[in-house]
């Protein structure tokens, strides 16, 4: 079957069973409204009975002497004074031949027979058992259309009088279902002639409809040839695809279509995930503007310039990302109202920082028209253009993190080999000092010098056993961890130790977690001698603070102290192993934090005023770094692989 033909039947059917559905409601309202008219007839013609009854009753009864005791004999001048009362019996003639909806009427007595009837053929006889109307009136919606459309019955109205609480005499009016049936027919033929009408017009329509609804696609078949000429599909999968129904023409076209952009949505998922890759491992911030610029590329680097994050910037035209009240805002505003290029123009930001802009807007230099207009001539067809920011200051940081990673790498195999050497001549010198002091005896000067030497010996292979642990090799034991758990648990355990030098305690810690994967033992050990190191710093007592944040890429501890500050000259070299300006130091603990730092691909660096403080600032990754990115982050620093584990 056709399209077209499916989609006629199914406009039909629609507006069959909706049609339908209204004219039986519609039908049933008439009938219940019907059958109300003819209930509310009939109870008032019953009422007017029975007060034409009573009325009947005290008139006839007044002036009688009958012995109400007896029964049959009430009874019969009962039967007498409705008989012979004129009033009575002229409302009985006037219903009977004007009411539309009554068939009989009957006034009987207690047992059931009939005192006065109408037509008069049951008089003094019993009455038939009907069904009461109310029973009718009160039916749900199918029972009242079976009733009038089904076998022809009679319904009482009854109504009676008592007497000493006694059912005296009963007021019936009948109703026959013939007679609503009657009146409610040329509704019933009315609701069919509008189905049918409604039916004819659905045709009509449903046919009208399916031929504009059908019509575009042949023009769409037309234009899914011409989307499918570059690439011609095999013979065998068109002949496939053949078929007389326009619908089912285009309908494959378009999975074929579809396929092939499938295909290309994969190429370009990819081509997109390697791009993000490789932005999110720049450290120079990249922006790319379309035409109207709008900027539709943005590395992660960026946040680290604008303060803002990457997800605000995309879509974001260049004068709501860049502020004319700063330095870099105004340069870049300049450049792109003017449409000039920047070529490496070196800035220094409100904040002293050193950045290196470059602008390039791009243009199509072989519009594909050539009847391009002037204006677009003039503009070379501008596609938009390309901001790279670059940190002057961070390239000097990577370079002095670079050079102090090779000398802590030159100390580790230094002192791997230091060790290994000097370990062995220790143990025969301690093997024959022994010796010594045994064949020398109870001299007393000479073992005075035995004791010197043998404790200088003893300090001496201390020192290398440190020089061992600091270049032993282990695995690092990499865990989710939360970083305000560590923080707190170092915080803890430095309390007691605080409270010597009469330091402190301000810690900082947000709201939520800060996930990052790492040693935790070792990170414990790196932040518990930044934290000594800073109480150490201020001998006179006074606050530490500790600060964590996140930006994202990086969970950020800060520790400053309230000391005397680093001067500039030693700065350089408080990293190295065995520097240290305490009398009491062994030039260890900040040489092991950083070599910890850097095992987790971390940062540690210092800031420092003479008279202020110090600020130790630790970097530790995130732990939602893609495992790709922490590949790369691994194959980079295989040199620094193993680390000390206390």
């Amino acid at each position: 079957m056709r399209l077209k033909t499916k989609l006629v039947v199914a406009i039909v059917a629609l507006v069959f069973l909706v049609v339908t559905a209204l004219s039986l409601l519609y039908l049933n309202q008439l009938l219940q409204q019907r059958i109300d008219q003819s209930y509310s007839s009939a109870d008032f013609v019953a009422h007017e009975l029975l007060f034409a009854t009573r009325t009947a009753l005290e008139t006839g009864l007044r002036n009688s002497t009958v012995n109400v005791d007896n029964p049959a004999e009430l009874r019969a001048a009962v039967a007498k004074s409705l008989r012979n009362d004129v009033g009575l019996n002229a409302l009985i003639t006037s219903v009977i031949n004007y009411s539309p909806d009554v068939l009989d009427l009957a006034i009987a007595d207690r047992d059931g027979r009939g005192l006065v009837t109408a037509p008069d053929t049951a008089l003094d006889k019993q009455l038939p058992v009907r069904p009461e109307y109310p029973t009718l009136h009160k039916q749900s919606f199918f029972q009242p259309l079976r009733v009038v459309f089904g076998k022809p019955q009679v319904y009482n109205v009854t109504l009676g009088l008592e007497r000493d609480n006694q059912p005296f005499v009963t007021i019936r009016v009948g109703v026959r279902t013939t007679f609503l049936f009657n009146a409610y027919r040329p509704k019933l033929i009315d609701a069919l002639t509008y189905v049918g009408i409604a039916i004819l017009l659905s045709l009509i329509a449903a046919a009208l409809v399916a031929n504009l609804a059908l019509q575009p696609l042949e023009q769409i078949s037309s234009r899914l040839d011409a989307l499918s000429h570059a690439e011609a599909e095999p013979a065998g999968e068109l002949e496939s695809g053949s078929s007389s129904d326009a619908v089912v023409q285009v309908s494959h076209k378009i999975e074929r279509l579809g396929r092939r952009m499938r295909n290309v949505e994969e190429v370009f998922s990819a081509l997109k995930e390697n791009l993000d890759q490789i932005l999110s491992n720049l450290q120079d911030g990249i922006m790319l503007f379309t035409r109207d610029s709008r900027a539709v590329l943005v590395s992660r680097s960026v946040e680290r310039f604008l303060e803002v994050g990457r997800d605000q910037l995309l879509g974001a035209e260049v004068h709501d990302i860049f502020d004319r009240n700063t330095v870099l805002g105004r340069t870049v505003r300049q450049a792109f109202d003017a449409g000039m290029s920047i070529v490496q123009e070196e800035i220094v930001t409100e904040a002293g920082r050193r950045v290196e802009l470059s602008l390039d807007f791009i243009h199509d230099d072989h519009p594909e028209n050539s009847h391009a207009s002037n204006q677009v001539a003039d503009q070379g067809r501008s596609l938009g253009a390309l901001l790279t920011l670059h940190d002057v200051e961070s390239v000097s940081e990577i370079e002095s993190e670079l050079e102090l990673s090779r000398r802590m790498a030159a100390i580790g195999r230094l002192t791997s080999g230091v060790g290994h050497e000097v370990k062995n001549p220790i143990n025969a010198i301690v093997v024959h000092l022994e010796l010594l002091r045994s064949k020398i005896g109870g001299e007393q000067s000479a073992t005075r010098h035995l004791e010197v030497i043998q404790s200088e010996i003893h300090r001496l292979d201390r020192v290398v056993q440190t020089l061992v642990d600091f270049s032993r090799p282990v695995e690092l034991q990499l865990q989710d961890q939360d970083m305000r758990s560590i923080v707190s648990s170092v915080l803890m355990l430095a309390s007691a130790g605080l409270e010597t030098y009469n330091v402190t305690m301000a810690s900082e810690l947000p709201g939520h977690p800060v996930m990052v994967k790492v040693d935790a033992d070792l990170l414990k050990q790196a932040l518990l001698n930044v934290v000594l190191n800073g109480a150490q710093a201020m001998p006179e007592g006074g606050e530490l603070s500790v600060r964590l944040t996140e930006d994202g890429r990086m969970a950020i501890l800060k520790v400053q102290d309230q000391g005397e500050g680093i001067p500039d000259d030693i700065r350089p070299r408080i990293f190295d192993l065995y520097f240290t300006t305490k009398r009491d130091g062994s030039g260890i603990g900040l040489a092991m934090t950083y070599r910890i730092l850097q095992l987790h691909h971390g940062q540690l660096a210092v800031e420092s005023k003479i008279g202020e403080g110090s600020t130790f600032t630790l970097c530790v990754p995130a732990a939602n770094i893609s495992d790709a990115r922490m590949r790369g982050l691994l194959e980079t620093n295989t040199s620094v692989v193993k680390g000390l584990r206390e």
